[in-house]
């Protein structure tokens, strides 16, 4: 497991007619606050504030098309050469990370290929860099300045 220290969350959020949204400040808009969208903007914030990953370089909920299907990613990280770099997977609070979970972000990363996946629920966080067609179990995430420059 990777040990994520959230920090105190720095949101925009309004309620209309009894809905809760917060301002994405990724996607530049506001979106209807579920679970996993209160997950996807602590991790990103996370990523942004803590590891110092630029927000130029984040995409979110981005479409792709696998084995004639379309999917949507919920985090992509691209390196300092717009390259993609790592996928996260971000799931609800009460949703377990097991196989499945690890396998549906495999199948993203065919179409996607990345140099790291992560799986978070906010709760726990496991990921893992791919070396020499393996997976590798990380203990922490890399920060942005230990990055290497493509």
């Amino acid at each position: 497991m990777i040990r994520v220290v959230y920090r105190e969350p720095e949101f925009r959020i309004k309620e209309t007619e009894g809905k809760k949204s917060v301002f994405c400040i990724i996607r530049k808009r506001w979106i209807q606050l579920t679970g996993e969208e209160w997950v996807r903007q602590n991790f990103v914030q996370y990523l942004v504030s803590v590891l110092q990953y630029p927000a130029s370089l984040i995409a979110l909920e981005k479409e792709l098309v696998l084995n004639d299907l379309k999917k949507r990613f919920d985090v992509l990280v691209y390196d300092s050469s717009h390259k993609p770099w790592m996928l996260v997977e971000c799931k609800e609070p009460e949703v377990v990370l097991n196989e499945d979970v690890l396998q549906q972000v495999l199948r993203y990363s065919i179409t996607v290929p990345v140099s790291y996946l992560v799986l978070t629920n906010g709760t726990n966080t496991i990921g893992w860099k791919k070396q020499h067609k393996q997976l590798v179990l990380l203990s922490e995430l890399p920060r942005w300045d230990d990055v290497p420059i493509q």
